[in-house]
């Protein structure tokens, strides 16, 4: 396994494990990991995410993680440091001053489960890695418009997986999926997402903000904050991995009385009695 240096800004790096050589870790660059064969859980921050062939994950310096194989695994790593868009400008498409690649790769609402694609995508995306490893045996892979256009494909199949799976990005004008993203991307953080929070963000007055949500989205905004917020604290729980204390902490409640009392309320059932199901 291969390991980025000072002077390299893209590495790409194909390997096969039974046991995956090292421990829940975190690192200075960004991986794009493919998994070619293989499956088990990947434990990428707080959750446990089956993955199998054909799957995709996006991992930034934020993420620690690591692989739990249970059937052998080929791995493809693409592997590049902040440098390797920032020097290529004149490569890059107008999106990308919007929507940078580093950016989807802090989107936290990725790393809560795999990416979704379907047909024709994941084959797309295959016949992509493929070229991508083919071309690896060139000494100047880093510096190769032709790799970097296929590496930015992958970024608008995962743009293409956001959309499907209602995680719209951030872009320069203001509409609903905008709206979507900024409450996605906030969750974690209460004062964030109230009501005057995000009507100052997109610069709409408070008073006029849950009605226009509620016509656009046909859910009250209190309801749908609700929901997303319950949905990832069930995942938390049920994969064991953190203890209510620590879920309360993420999520901004001032203690685990408060986190029970709210998930009770929504539920009807204990976070403790949810786990033990």
């Amino acid at each position: 396994m291969k390991k980025l240096n000072q002077y390299e800004s893209l590495l790409l790096d194909e390997f096969e494990e039974e046991k995956f050589h090292l421990p829940v870790h975190s690192h200075t660059y960004y991986e794009l990991i493919y998994i070619k064969k293989g499956s088990g859980i990947h434990h990428l921050n707080q959750s446990r995410i089956p993955y199998t062939a054909g799957d995709l994950f996006a991992i930034s310096p934020d993420d620690e993680h690591y692989f739990d194989i249970h059937s052998s695994t080929r791995f493809v790593f693409i592997k590049f440091t902040d440098s390797y868009f920032s020097t290529k400008k004149n490569l890059a498409t107008d999106d990308m001053l919007i929507n940078t690649p580093e950016q989807f790769m802090r989107e936290k609402l990725l790393k809560e489960s795999v990416l979704i694609l379907d047909e024709p995508c994941r084959t797309i995306l295959k016949n992509t890695v493929d070229n991508i490893t083919a071309y690896n045996c060139r000494k100047d892979v880093s510096n190769s418009p032709i790799v970097f256009y296929q590496i930015l494909s992958i970024f608008g199949l995962i743009k293409e997986a956001m959309r499907h799976m209602e995680l719209p990005t951030q872009g320069a004008t203001f509409d609903n999926k905008q709206i979507i993203a900024y409450i996605h991307q906030n969750v974690y953080n209460p004062e964030q997402v109230q009501i005057k929070a995000i009507a100052a963000h997109f610069s709409i007055a408070p008073s006029y903000f849950s009605a226009w949500f509620k016509r656009n989205f046909a859910i009250t905004y209190r309801d749908y904050i609700n929901n997303l917020r319950t949905k990832l604290i069930e995942k938390r729980i049920a994969g064991r991995n953190m203890p209510i204390k620590q879920i309360a902490h993420e999520f901004g409640f001032t203690d685990e009385s408060h986190l029970s009392n709210y998930f009770k309320k929504r539920k009807n059932i204990k976070p403790s009695e949810f786990g033990r199901r």
